[in-house]
């Protein structure tokens, strides 16, 4: 399989990256300083590379995050929430439009984002990143309905947050409360191509239960 992972950089991305590797299949992992997706053009050219040369994707796995938040609702910063309007659904909106058609084609492919429960249950301090949060899954959820009846779903992973070796090594101490390893975020992620695609299109999989 051909699997495309943006925001390739991260640990979580190359925990996902390598995940699959191992299991064989070729990965494209991009980050920022390779293809920069707010640039809708710079995708476009992205996804007419891959097709070429691979002869289109079969997973999407988009990694593309980030947090802002303030300590009260009335201290909440809009600026925050043009960064993360960015960062978490303008991305989203240009790499799923670019690699949609790739997908219907694939027999059994998936597009994966990785959301949180602030979306469910927003805090008033976090109001701008549970709303882009709650914007990308609505996002998705189409993508499904656009998905459905062919071989490839769209699916939601929600997790607490995620946690890395890197942050255990700066805090040995930290115990991580509901926190998800990237490498089991990884995992399930692969777990997804062992179900049916209308088993998991358009679900949101809590990875906290």
């Amino acid at each position: 399989m051909i699997i495309l992972v943006t925001g390739g950089g991260g640990p979580t991305g190359q925990a996902v990256s390598g995940y699959f590797r191992e299991q064989g299949h070729t990965v494209i992992a991009v980050d920022k300083d390779e293809v920069d997706l707010l640039d809708r053009a710079a995708v476009q050219e992205l996804a007419a590379r891959i097709e070429k040369e691979h002869g289109g994707v079969d997973g999407v796995v988009h990694l593309v995050g980030g947090w802002r938040g303030g300590k009260s609702f009335a201290d909440t910063d809009l600026g925050d929430w043009d960064l993360l309007h960015d960062l978490l659904i303008r991305t989203l909106q240009h790499v799923s439009l670019a690699f949609e058609p790739q997908l219907r084609r694939s027999p059994n492919g998936r597009f994966v984002i990785v959301s949180a429960k602030a979306a469910e249950r927003p805090t008033a301090g976090g109001a701008a990143y549970s709303a882009a949060k709650a914007a990308a899954e609505a996002w998705t959820l189409s993508l499904a309905d656009a998905l459905r009846g062919t071989g490839s779903a769209a699916t939601i992973l929600v997790v607490k947050a995620l946690v890395n070796d890197a942050m255990r090594a700066a805090n040995p101490e930290g115990r991580f409360p509901g926190f998800t390893d990237v490498r089991d975020l990884a995992r399930a992620v692969g777990e997804l191509y062992e179900r049916p695609a209308d088993d998991v299109n358009g679900i949101r999989w809590d990875l906290t239960r």
